[in-house]
């Protein structure tokens, strides 16, 4: 029996209905082994070298999986074709197998979960890339060095449990400085003037010069009338009519983050939706054989490519759906110097399997983002859009000489429009000639004022992130996810807003550690880690020239960073656990109450009580939030008392922490 080894699940299911009886596929369910909890884990006098420990809750999985090695004949690794799969292949070498045969092992890597790209690459069995391990490594080994030896200082400053990271601290930042331009914004007043023309159809024009210079946004309402009087009661005189089509380019294929960003635009979702529902289709969902099928390609990728045999079919389909003039094949190459693994760009697996034949087997928010990836693929390789620009110029003079200016356009020729945007609308003049005066139909005056800058969304913070070269395809959920947790900023109305303890961890790393915050640096260390990934930089010299430093900054302003935690208010009610005084505290989420003799004594409660408990009669009924964000009803006594509810009156034995 041969083994073959993925990650998840659902690939696991997906690839074992592909192999024969001779294969069994397995998952590992992630990482086997990482640095443990509670300290470093990272031997800074041997060369950073890291101490990997298998956590608890995978011991029972590994033993499984050391005795399914046992009996096999062969291992095949079969995790997905990145740094993070490269080390989880490693991590399982390292664990199942250290004494067994060299070619006990055998590493595959495929971009998409179909019978074709599995079958394939088990015919070309590879070694696992130790430097993609290496990068993987001195990426979690930056991380925790940053977060291990800085958030201790924030828990000491701030508020206990948070955090500083090299890439969700630049991200943190961005957000807290948009919001400090907002409060900064003054709004100013202006105007515009438009004209309604007595034609038919009546259009348009609206003033652009003054005297041949153009205006701004600085016009008042008293300098409108002043133009309303001196134009007013006479016609406008064509000065220009000008025709010209322009070309419209059809976009790239999806990378990861151009994917997050326009599911973002177009869908409404976060970047965190995009990603699951994406790795769901990735991974394989029953369509009407019931069997499990990948739909797309991987979804973590920097390469917009795009294979040359999707091209060949592609451009089948794009001629038989649209025409031999809509198909236009390209070569795609990535934009990015700091592009990681080589995969193609996210796309359709199988151009058979289209959005309206798979709508009946998918969700409605898979549908949605398999239509939009299918349609963006087929997209770029489409003939670009011809649209007939026509602007007309008017003039008028009185004490003054005025330009006026009205534009229309006509789609000549769709190309890729016709596929992947909504329809345009096309809007026509009336036949015009230059020199022809018209009247007047209707002056219209228009109050504006201006608007600040707005917060960040997932799509225009990812989007910053990328173009500051900050963060990779598989970094952007997290960061945005741990800022959420660590109520650094909260959403409002799908936009990121930070909150007061966001602002004030991020003024402490400005003032005192710029480098953790500062976008060039960290853009530094992502390229650092591409060196490592390509083998030309070595882990403990990236590990050692960034921490060295770090850490002699770190101990001279330890005492220099000023404290942020307000004092406890302490109150005369005695603590009903251990008898001492209670007391107002203020953490990440706000103020609470709690025992003045923590942490020998772990009683707290939020300010707003609901009541004796029912179960126990000792603590008090008190709102709670769990992981997922959801409000509910405990016992504060937890875990001594296990009462939870979705009212002080509801009782359930479910666990609150899961």
């Amino acid at each position: 029996m041969k083994i073959v080894i993925t990650e998840s699940p659902t690939k696991a299911t997906t690839i074992g209905q592909f192999l024969e009886d001779e294969f069994e596929v397995v998952s590992c369910q992630g990482h086997i082994r990482d640095l443990p909890k509670g300290k470093l884990g990272l031997d800074i006098e041997d060369n950073f070298k890291p101490q990997y420990v298998i956590p608890t809750k995978k011991r029972k999985l590994v033993n499984q999986l050391k005795k399914k090695c046992e009996k096999a004949e062969k291992v095949i690794l079969a995790a997905d074709e990145d740094r993070e799969g490269e080390a989880i292949a490693w991590h399982l070498k390292q664990v199942l197998g250290k004494d067994k045969k060299e070619n006990f092992f055998s590493r595959i890597a495929f971009h998409e979960v179909t019978p074709q790209a599995v079958k394939e690459s088990l015919k070309h069995p590879r070694e696992i890339d130790l430097n993609l391990v290496f990068a993987q490594q001195a990426r979690r080994g930056l991380d925790r060095l940053v977060g291990y030896e800085l958030s201790p200082l924030l828990w000491e400053k701030v508020a206990s449990r948070l955090s500083a990271g090299r890439v969700q601290s630049p991200a943190l930042r961005l957000i807290v400085e948009r919001e400090e331009e907002r409060e900064k914004f003054k709004p100013q007043e202006y105007w515009t003037l438009s004209v309604l023309f007595d034609t038919n159809p009546a259009f348009e024009a609206e003033l652009k010069k003054i005297n041949n210079i153009p205006i701004s946004k600085n016009l008042s309402e008293k300098d409108i009338k002043e133009i309303i009087e001196d134009i007013k009661n006479r016609p406008l005189k064509i000065k220009k009519i000008e025709e010209k089509i322009n070309q419209l380019k059809p976009p790239a294929p999806f990378i990861t983050s151009s994917l997050q960003i326009e599911a973002n635009r177009k869908l409404g979702f976060t970047a965190k939706r995009t990603m699951a529902i994406a790795q769901r289709l990735y991974e394989g969902l029953p369509l009407k054989n019931k069997k499990s099928f990948g739909l797309i390609t991987y979804l973590r990728t920097d390469s917009p490519a795009l294979s040359q045999i999707f091209v060949e079919n592609a451009g089948k389909y794009i001629k038989k759906e649209f025409g031999e003039e809509y198909f236009e094949p390209k070569i795609y190459k990535t934009k990015s110097t700091l592009a990681q693994e080589a995969h193609e760009g996210i796309r359709p697996t199988d151009l058979d399997y289209t959005p309206e034949k798979v709508k009946p087997y998918l969700k409605k928010d898979e549908f949605a983002l398999y239509e939009l990836i299918f349609k963006r693929a087929l997209a770029s390789l489409m003939s670009p859009a011809k649209i007939n620009i026509t602007k007309i110029n008017l003039e008028i003079s009185g004490k003054k000489h005025y330009l006026f200016r009205s534009q229309k356009q006509t789609v000549v020729f769709p190309g890729y429009l016709a596929l992947y945007e909504d329809k345009q609308k096309n809007s026509f003049f009336p036949k015009l000639n230059e020199g022809e005066n018209l009247s007047v139909k209707k002056i219209t005056p228009s109050q504006h004022f201006t608007e600040p800058p707005a917060r960040y969304n997932d799509a225009s913070l990812i989007k910053k992130l990328t173009q500051l070269q900050i963060g990779r395809p598989s970094t952007y959920v997290p960061i945005i996810k741990t800022l959420e947790e660590r109520n650094y900023v909260k959403r409002e109305n799908g936009y990121l807003k930070p909150q007061e303890i966001g602002k004030k961890v991020n003024l402490i790393l400005i003032n005192h550690f710029p480098n953790i915050v500062d976008y060039s640096f960290t853009a530094k260390l992502e390229s650092d880690l591409d060196k490592i990934a390509e083998g030309k930089e070595k882990y403990e010299n990236v590990l050692k020239d960034f921490y060295f430093p770090f850490k002699e900054i770190l101990e001279r302003e330890r005492k220099n960073v000023p404290s942020f935690k307000k004092k406890p208010i302490p109150l005369e009610e005695d603590c009903p656990e251990c008898g001492a005084k209670l007391a107002i505290k203020t953490g990440r989420f706000g103020e609470f109450i709690a025992c003045s003799n923590f942490p020998k004594c772990r009683y707290s409660r939020s300010l707003e009580t609901y009541g004796k408990c029912p179960k126990c009669g000792k603590g008090e009924i008190v709102k709670k939030m769990n992981k997922r964000k959801q409000e509910f009803y405990a016992c504060n006594r937890w875990p001594l008392c296990h009462y939870i509810g979705d009212s002080p009156q509801k009782l359930t034995s479910a666990n609150p922490h899961q």
